[in-house]
């Protein structure tokens, strides 16, 4: 299965978790500066909620939280 919300098409996406260092500029240093970068996920918060289809079905998938609290879900 994808880590995929299948009303909003939300997926895992890469992304950086970026580290700064340094003494501030206001406390008598140069500033903060990137000391490195490494490599992250963020992933969506999917829910598996039963839900009622166009037919009428119901069937079991997995929605972000975003579309139940908008109201693009009914739930069965």
């Amino acid at each position: 299965m994808a880590r995929a919300c299948a009303i909003t098409g939300k997926k895992t996406i890469s992304g950086r978790s970026i580290v700064r260092k340094g003494l501030s500029k206001k406390k008598g240093g140069i500033g903060l500066h990137v000391t490195s970068a490494t490599k992250r996920t963020f992933k969506p918060n999917l829910q598996r909620v039963r839900i009622r289809d166009e037919n009428g079905t119901v069937k079991r998938v997995w929605v972000s939280t975003k579309a139940i609290r908008s109201g693009k879900v009914q739930k069965a």
